[in-house]
This record gives C-alpha cells, sequence and structure tokens, in this order.
C-alpha cells in the first residue's frame, strides 16, 4: 500500500495491484523544458507510448501541495498552461508539500515518488549530471540531486544519456563512483541526448540487446543491494543533430547565459531555449522524438519485471 501523503491514480492503483506495468513519467519536462502547445503533446505522446508498450503511464507531479503518481488529462492540461510552478528535487519537496505549491518533479524527485509508489521504472528525456565550469574555474560545484538519488532509491531510469550542456565525461565518472549502472540499450556508448553519437565517445558499463536483458540486470543490481540504475538509449537517428551544429549552437547558448548572468535551476530551461532556437528547432524536435522513444522502451521494461 502506497503511504498516505501520496495519491496514486486509480487507473495506477489498479494496475499495481494486479501486478500489471506501470511507468512513472516526470513532469519538468512538461512546465520547464518544452515551450507550449509542444510540452503538452509530448507528455500526452509519451503516455500513448507507454499503453502501446503494455503498460500504464504515471506523470507524476506535486498537485497543490498533494505528491501524485498519475495526473489524469485534465491535470496535464492545466500543468501545461499553468504559470510560476515550481520545479522540484528531492530537496525541494517538503517545501512544495507544506506550502500547498504545484510543482513538477525532477528526475531526483519522481524518482523518490515513483519509488513510494511501488512503480519501478521510469522513463525521462536525459537526466541532470555535473555541469561544465563557469569563467575560469577549474570544475563546477553545480552537481545534479538526480546523480545521488539514482545511487540510493531503485528505480531504473530510461533516458537518452545525460542532457548535452553537462560536462558528460565528469557526469559518467559520477555515476560510476556512486555506484549506479549505465546500461547501454543496443549500444556501447554514453548517448549524447540529442548529438549524434560520437566513435571515440564514453563508454557504458554493460550493454543489452532487449527489454528482457535490461530487466534481468535490474532486477539482480537490486538483490544485490543497489539503488538505481541508468537504461540509455541514443536519440532516434532521423532526428538527431551533428555534432558539429550543436556544438556551435551550445557555445553561443553559454556564452548568452553568462552575459546574462543566469545560472542555478534556470539554467538548464534558459540554454535548452537557445539551443532550439539557434538550431531552427533541430533540438526540440530529437528531444521530443527522444522523450517518446524513451517511454515506449520503458513500457517493454516494466512489462518484462512484472512477467
Amino acid at each position: 500500500m502506497p503511504p498516505d501523503w501520496l495519491t496514486v491514480s486509480d487507473e495506477v492503483a489498479a494496475a499495481l495491484a494486479a501486478g500489471r506495468p506501470v511507468v512513472a513519467l516526470e513532469s519538468t519536462l512538461i512546465t520547464h523544458g518544452l515551450p507550449w502547445p509542444t510540452n503538452l503533446e509530448t507528455a500526452r505522446d509519451a503516455e500513448a507510448a507507454v499503453r502501446a508498450g503494455g503498460a500504464v503511464p504515471a506523470t507524476v507531479a506535486v498537485w497543490r501541495g498533494r505528491p501524485t503518481v498519475g495526473l489524469s488529462a485534465v491535470q496535464l492540461d492545466e500543468l501545461s498552461r499553468a504559470e510560476g510552478v515550481w520545479k522540484a528535487s528531492r530537496r525541494d519537496l517538503g517545501a512544495a508539500v507544506g506550502l500547498g505549491r504545484l510543482a513538477a518533479t525532477t528526475v531526483s524527485a519522481t524518482m523518490i515518488l515513483a519509488h513510494a509508489a511501488g512503480v519501478r521504472v521510469f522513463a525521462t528525456g536525459g537526466i541532470g549530471g555535473a555541469h561544465r565550469p563557469a569563467g575560469g574555474d577549474a570544475v563546477s560545484w553545480d552537481v545534479s540531486a538526480d546523480l545521488t538519488e539514482l545511487s540510493r532509491t531503485p528505480v531504473l531510469v530510461v533516458c537518452a544519456g545525460a542532457k548535452s550542456i553537462l560536462d558528460l565525461p565528469r557526469t559518467v565518472e559520477l555515476l560510476e563512483t556512486l555506484g549506479v549502472p549505465v546500461l547501454g540499450y543496443r549500444t556501447d556508448r554514453f548517448p549524447r541526448f540529442t548529438v549524434a553519437d560520437d566513435a571515440d565517445g564514453l563508454l557504458v558499463s554493460a550493454r543489452v540487446e532487449s527489454p528482457a536483458e535490461a530487466a534481468e540486470v535490474f532486477a539482480a543490481h537490486v538483490r544485490l543491494g543497489g539503488g538505481g540504475a541508468l537504461l540509455a538509449q541514443p536519440c532516434p537517428a532521423d532526428v538527431v543533430v551533428p555534432a558539429d551544429v550543436y556544438d556551435a549552437a551550445l557555445a553561443e547558448a553559454l556564452a548568452d547565459a553568462r552575459r546574462e548572468k543566469v545560472d542555478g535551476p534556470k539554467a538548464t530551461p534558459f540554454v535548452l531555449a537557445r539551443l532550439a532556437a539557434l538550431t531552427a528547432g533541430r533540438t526540440l524536435t530529437a528531444n521530443r522524438a527522444l522523450i517518446v522513444a524513451n517511454a515506449r522502451l520503458a513500457a517493454e521494461v516494466a512489462a518484462a519485471l512484472t512477467g
């Protein structure tokens, strides 16, 4: 039974009680990652992809102070248009609940609420990680809570790697230090989110060829006392952004962020919006496609876990 502080939709609760597969979906991509109406369309497409894969979707948020697993269609629509929505990670959940706020959940917060409900698989676009150093700094202390949450909460996160605006080598190194397996879905390389893979890129810790293999590895990891794990799938090839195009746009977007002194929680949404503008929407198209592809794969893995 879920705790009394958590609202679980009737559909999600019935699926969990019957042992059917459920996939959690985050809500910050709706409020902070994509513009309207693309955000609502993508959220609906991700839920449809989960259903097509044989599972029940459960979009997660804090709904006016109430942690909720499984938003309704009406709530999704309202969230996509709402202003002043909080972006809640683990640190912010207590404040969002205590102050009765409407809050979208990041990867870390979604993992916590999904686990509390009994959901074992979660699909997103790209996780957070270690940010690139600013100015003359040798290293940035801005490291996402997603990484530490992955080390302690036993949820499998299906993603396209970490967001490409981050320091990816340091992010992968931190995942290793924290004991988080990074499984490459039919790839040996750590995906670069919306960017084409580099033949000399970062390696994953293990490669899996099927949803069943991913489920077996994750189940074994948890049995051995592990926390969360990543299942990393490259961006669909027909929409992936060439590295040279992306890197040039990123350099300009980061320069814009420094000039306008955008940092903290506002940095990622700002840079992603600039990248979409500078690439004539190519990063936005790729982001949307990979979110939906990850949702479908997550459903297949969730089905294998419950089968």
